[in-house]
């Protein structure tokens, strides 16, 4: 069953970018019964599995930008800490006191810039930048709502659950950076399969699905609507560990 997505434009587009990794996915199970000669099916495989991660870090990104104007504009003084805080070059504050732009516009702006001079490509780069938009700690509140979802069959915590991404990066960094090449080998590369991506596709919908609650409030509360637990049980993050040791 599927966990109700955020209703942003934000979300939508991680779950459209997600949806080319997942046909990506079903290319290389169409091609791989072929068995066409000259092409490593498995490179589709591997091609969903670098989209997958970057669909997500576009997607904190630009939600992270979302929040910074929302809350920018607010002019309140309970706004998040780090945001609250946030330096401004003298240059834009003179700006605002010309009228040439506004408060809200000269933040937004520079967190963009900012923003896309970062790799968001660990837990603690996505933890950083969140920290723009709530003080929540979004991992810790993260990981309660995956065993929330599960009817607190799973243990997660903070450091399982970064665990779990960091997981995934090694493989895609694997992938995108040694060519998925085994260490010291020049010619063979690591064997992936379809239950290897359909797992990690997953995966990187919970996770960023999780975060997404996490800034929206304290999973210790009841929500506002009901929540339709996905499938999850502690042996399918077993299993990514498995699938992961087997390849390194």
């Amino acid at each position: 069953m599927a966990i109700a997505h955020p209703q942003t434009r934000q979300f939508e587009s991680f779950v459209r970018n997600l949806s080319y990794a997942r046909k990506m996915v079903r290319a290389g199970q169409a091609l791989e019964v072929l068995s066409p000669k000259g092409i490593d099916t498995a490179d589709f495989y591997r091609a969903a599995w670098v989209q997958s991660i970057a669909a997500l870090e576009h997607w904190v990104q630009e939600e992270v930008l979302r929040r910074v104007a929302e809350e920018a504009a607010k002019d309140d003084p309970d706004m998040p800490r780090k945001l609250r805080d946030y330096p401004l070059p003298l240059h834009c504050v003179e700006q605002v006191q010309r009228g040439d732009t506004t408060t809200a516009e000269v933040v937004a702006e520079r967190v963009r810039q900012d923003i896309a001079r970062q790799t968001l490509q660990n837990p603690d780069a996505i933890a950083k930048v969140m920290a723009l938009v709530t003080d929540v700690k979004v991992w810790r509140e993260g990981a309660k709502w995956v065993n929330r979802w599960n009817q607190y069959r799973t243990s997660y915590d903070e450091k399982r659950l970064r665990g779990q991404y960091v997981l995934l990066l090694r493989r895609r960094n694997q992938i995108a950076h040694d060519a998925d090449l085994i260490d010291g080998d020049l010619k063979q590369r690591r064997p992936i399969g379809e239950p290897d991506v359909t797992d990690a596709l997953n995966w990187i919908e919970r996770i960023a699905l999780a975060l997404a609650y996490a800034l929206e409030g304290d999973a210790s509360k009841p929500p506002a609507h009901p929540i339709p637990a996905p499938a999850l049980t502690e042996n399918s993050e077993a299993q990514v560990e498995i699938n992961q040791a087997s390849t390194e």
